[in-house]
């Protein structure tokens, strides 16, 4: 079911007088993808589990609303992500970056992929390297270099940042600077 069904089937009221976006987030299980949108929507992380499946969040900013669909990241499930790429104007992938070794590699696999997929290999992304708070984080400088952005991503609206959860301030100014890669990639395609 796309983003427009589902607000006409579930969504009562008039229409939000900012522009909406409809965005995909992926990532392995465990990189947080859920803590990450549920304290953006100023909702609790005490019980939060892995996603099975998938869920949708509108996430409310001051000049935009994400309307985010969170796959979830496990094996069994990661093989049915391109089902619900239609439809999205852009991604948020999110690692843990202070994964293993192995973790990372899978992530960089997943991250390499999506940048190369057809529905979404013209959208923006905003790559989050998450738990910068933990001692064996990553910076976003080795995530960059291990993962090959530069060249990967050469003519790709793309943005890297660090995230925690324990800096949600950080956290949304790095999706405020995707919405500006939107709102730039909407006045691109005319579209209003």
């Amino acid at each position: 079911m796309d983003f427009l069904c589902f607000r006409t089937l579930c969504c009562k009221g008039p229409p939000s007088p900012r522009p909406e976006y409809d965005l995909v987030c992926i990532g392995l299980t465990g990189s947080g993808k859920t803590s990450l949108l549920s304290r953006l929507c100023s909702e609790a992380t005490d019980n939060i589990g892995p996603t099975t499946g998938f869920s949708i969040k509108a996430v409310p900013f001051q000049n935009a609303i994400l309307n985010v669909k969170e796959l979830g990241g496990a094996d069994s499930i990661k093989k049915y992500w391109s089902r619900y790429y239609q439809g999205s104007q852009g991604v948020v992938f999110i690692l843990d970056s202070a994964s293993t070794d192995e973790d990372l590699e899978m992530a960089r696999t997943e991250l390499h992929s999506a940048l190369q997929h057809p529905q979404l290999c013209t959208l923006p992304f905003l790559i989050l390297a998450n738990h910068q708070d933990k001692p064996a984080a990553r910076t976003t400088q080795e995530i960059k270099k291990y993962f090959e952005l530069e060249p990967l991503a050469r003519g790709k609206s793309w943005i890297l940042e660090g995230s925690s959860v324990d800096n949600m301030d950080a956290v949304k100014q790095s999706f405020t600077q995707l919405i500006e890669l939107l709102e730039d990639k909407d006045q691109d395609t005319g579209r209003i």
